[in-house]
């Protein structure tokens, strides 16, 4: 996104030459029956006096890795000039040609359906709108240099919007002006009648967009700790670098986020406040994203800018972005007085134990992990467990471990948060930080080198050794106190499936998986007795380690026959606890390191 600085700077410095200011593109986007969950479009679009234009729409979105093919969801495409309709062409899945006829301006028109709850989609229904930049806006492929993208909402009666994009210069209501096509897509927009709950940091306005609030959602309890998350992370990083920020926040569900320079799109459900365990998961992922203001936005890897919305790019690093973001999220949590500290050592826990039973952890590296997100993070299977890697997860353990590393190594002089702040103050701007540099940058602040522990830590599938940020925090990784009887343990990940007991995976190393039951097996009997669908483990208890069984499995309508022999289910060895004997000096780290910046 640090395009988008980039392309502005020049833009002015054209301008400042006397070059000619480049014609924008206007947009206006209508909802004439919003409850048929249809945006209709209407382009005005300069032609530069060429014979032909091409008109492209995004295949991706930044900061969701996939390619999702939004031109599958317009429709009506046209064009015309002066009234006149004018030849146009699909040339590709994503581009559209017209014929200009020498006209000056063409007007393109078309409709997309808007009808999938994501945080990287479109949502229209009778009451609401929610749209992303790269779902709903064509611009002209190939345009070189930044052009202004106008957006003029006309909106049914009562409803109102708001974005993080710039207000238009002629005060219109619903008038929005992108300086280019990167704040296009990167801005958010969502139009009905929601709850907006404002509060203010350093002077700058902020404000929780709650849709869908419906009496059970406290939108102002939750601006009071949002308020705390982003005094933290203006602390840690010294400022706040924008005008104004955004919290959209729909309450519709399914949970997820996605950053932008100058907000975030949230989805939850209007009762993520029922429970503690559920309120602490939506502040850690408001935490996540907003931290993600700096981290991926502004500190990004080489690859990621400027971007091409058009095929798929490929960074090494995300275990840094996305990784490192999830370690901070509950961090500054904790650091900003929301969460106890048996709360944050349980949520760091819980990303340890996530790492140490995903048998892919031996398959797949970190940075491979990121390399391949395209075809791999977002579609994950039945294999998954066993061959893919969660870089958000190994990066938040990584980013764990090698905090604790480089206190050790300054005498808690410095530490990871040095890592991050100094790689900002030299990569943020326009160009973006290879794999190398971040790995240097680490061991510059630390004062030695790291980069066998970087080797091993990401181009190596080696188990992570814990050992020394344990000894230097004072912590252990403890397991509960064992059963006196376990019960035998198959080690099968299954799923209830209209009454029948369906296998959703087999992790590698259980006995389930080397007796060779298969992904999508339907488990009949063991031994010949009946088993229901929500009667498996309370079965497996009539069984010892050890013993052996047979499996009865229906597989493609066949029945199959299966000698299995149960073992002893692996103790949860992955709860952090602090040390009954921690020593005064581990003590002192341990406070460091979680009341940093306060």
């Amino acid at each position: 996104m640090t395009r988008i600085i980039t392309a502005a700077v020049i833009a002015l410095g054209l301008l400042g030459q006397g070059a000619p200011v480049r014609q924008p593109i206007q947009y206006t986007v209508r909802f004439p029956d919003p409850q048929h969950n249809y945006v209709e479009v209407e382009a005005r679009v300069p032609t530069d006096g060429r014979a032909t234009i091409d008109m492209m729409m995004a295949v991706w979105t930044p900061g969701s890795y996939l390619v999702r093919e939004y031109a599958r969801n317009v429709e009506a495409v046209a064009a015309s000039a002066g009234g006149r309709a004018l030849p146009l062409d699909k040339t590709t899945k994503n581009r559209w040609r017209i014929t200009t006829g020498g006209a000056r301006e063409i007007v393109l028109t078309y409709r997309v359906f808007a009808h999938e709850m994501t945080v990287r989609s479109n949502w229209v229904e009778a009451g609401f709108a929610m749209l992303n930049g790269a779902p709903t806006f064509m611009t002209l492929a190939g345009d070189s240099g930044p052009r202004v993208h106008d957006v003029l909402l006309d909106l049914p009666a009562a409803w109102t919007s708001i974005t993080g994009m710039p207000d238009a210069p002629d005060g219109r209501p619903h008038h929005y002006r992108a300086p280019d096509f990167d704040t296009l897509v990167d801005s958010p927009i969502v139009a009905g009648t929601p709850a907006l709950h404002r509060f203010t940091v350093s002077g700058k306005p902020h404000v929780l967009v709650d849709e869908s609030e419906g009496g059970v959602f406290d939108g102002e309890r939750a601006i009071r700790d949002l308020e705390r998350i982003v005094s933290t992370d203006e602390k840690f990083w010294g400022g706040l670098p924008y005008d104004k920020y955004v919290f959209f926040n729909l309450l519709m569900g399914p949970g997820g986020g996605l950053e932008h320079r100058n907000s975030v799109m949230m989805t939850s459900t209007r009762w993520t406040q029922a429970t503690r365990g559920e309120y602490l998961n939506w502040l850690s992922l408001a935490s996540h994203e907003y931290f993600h203001l700096w981290n991926v936005k502004r500190l990004r890897p080489l690859e990621l800018g400027p971007f091409d919305y058009e095929h798929e790019v490929y960074p090494r690093s995300l275990w840094v972005s996305e990784g490192l973001t999830d370690y901070y999220a509950d961090l500054q949590l904790h650091r900003a007085g929301l969460s106890s500290r048996a709360e944050y050592l349980a949520q760091l826990s819980a990303a340890i134990r996530a790492l140490q039973t995903t048998p892919a952890r031996l398959a797949q590296t970190a940075e491979m992990a990121s390399f391949d997100a395209w075809i791999k993070q977002y579609r994950p299977d039945e294999n998954s467990l066993n061959s893919v890697i969660s870089y958000y997860t190994k990066g938040a353990v990584l980013g764990f471990v090698l905090d604790a590393r480089i206190r050790a190594a300054t005498a808690n002089a410095k530490s990871l948060d040095d890592v991050m702040r100094l790689a900002f103050a030299r990569y943020s701007g326009a160009r973006g930080f290879t794999p190398e540099q971040f790995r240097q940058t680490a061991s510059e602040v630390a004062g030695v080198d790291l980069g066998p522990w970087f080797t091993q830590a990401l181009d190596t599938t080696a188990e992570v050794d814990y050992a020394p940020a344990l000894d230097w925090l004072g912590l252990d990784l403890r397991a509960p106190p064992a059963p006196s009887d376990p019960p035998g343990w198959l080690g099968v990940k299954t799923r209830n499936d209209g009454g029948r007991l369906i296998v959703a995976n087999v992790p590698r190393q259980t006995p389930a998986f080397d007796a060779g039951v298969n992904p999508e097996d339907e488990i009949l009997a063991i031994d010949d007795f009946r088993v229901s669908a929500d009667q498996l483990d309370k079965r497996l208890e009539s069984y010892t380690p050890g013993q052996k069984v047979t499996l009865l499995v229906a597989r493609r309508e066949e029945l199959k026959r299966l000698e299995v022999t149960l073992g002893l289910e692996p103790p949860d060895r992955w709860n952090l606890v602090v040390r009954p004997n921690i020593t005064t000096e581990q003590r002192s780290h341990l406070d460091a390191w979680l009341a940093a910046n306060r």
